[in-house]
């Protein structure tokens, strides 16, 4: 999907949504990400609190933090782009600081550098209602042609 551009450059939550609903596997689909927010080098999703998600112990499951902090970034360097483009995930490095237990967790990404082939960006995952971050991340991608 080719979404058309916002204000500034940057994509509109509407356009976000729909570049996630049509670019992403069924099962990151099956997430239940949202988009809060978008803007040109950034992004905020939403990944709903689901029993589904939760591993022994009683919090998210690391690997849907991984997931939706990678979908996240992929929105952010769509707004940076001011429209979808194939990126493919090069390396993410993910530390866990505390457990997300029973709440919606929002993911914000930021796109840190990008330049022509390669995207840098961070990401950091905290618990909705809670200032602290939970998760953070580093990711990069590599930009490919298309």
């Amino acid at each position: 999907m080719s979404a058309a551009p916002g204000e500034a450059g940057t994509l509109t939550v509407a356009a976000a949504q729909g570049i996630l609903a049509d670019n992403f596997a069924a099962w990151v689909l099956d997430l239940g990400l949202s988009v809060e927010s978008v803007a040109a080098g950034g992004a905020i999703l939403r990944l709903p609190y689901s029993d589904r998600l939760v591993r022994v112990g009683g919090t998210i499951c690391g690997q849907a933090l991984m997931s939706a902090a990678d979908t996240a970034m992929v929105i952010a360097l769509a707004g940076v782009f001011g429209a979808f483009r194939p990126v493919t995930t090069v390396s993410q490095n993910v530390t866990f600081m505390r457990p997300i237990a029973k709440a919606d967790v929002l993911i914000e990404a930021q796109v840190l550098r990008q330049g022509r082939t390669l995207a840098f960006g961070e990401i950091v995952l905290r618990a909705a209602g809670d200032e602290r971050a939970a998760v953070h991340a580093t990711t990069t991608y590599a930009i490919l042609p298309g």
